[in-house]
């Protein structure tokens, strides 16, 4: 029985860490070597009022060359740690 609960849990331990999150956002800044910022939106319900909300946040993003302007949208993909707070690369 302990068998089948170990595989299990190192099944669903694997598909923890094949997942990654994926946004697509605006790029506000690229003042930084090979680092962009991108502006991500995303609507939420409020639970009480029911009234959708927008909330907004910024995630540093590697841009190996420095390849995007501000104001393209792109896609940015969640990957192991590159900085303090980069933690996302161009997909």
């Amino acid at each position: 029985m302990t068998d089948k609960q170990t595989e299990k849990n190192t099944k669903e331990n694997k598909d923890a860490k094949d997942t990654k999150k994926v946004f697509s956002g605006v790029v506000v800044s690229n003042k930084m070597k090979d680092t962009i910022v991108v502006l991500v939106s995303r609507y939420t319900k409020h639970t009480k009022y029911k009234k959708f909300l927008k909330r907004t946040k910024k995630y540093m993003a590697h841009d190996k060359g420095n390849t995007k302007e501000i104001g393209d949208n792109v896609n940015i993909e969640e990957t192991r740690p590159i900085s303090k707070n980069k933690k996302f690369i161009l997909k």
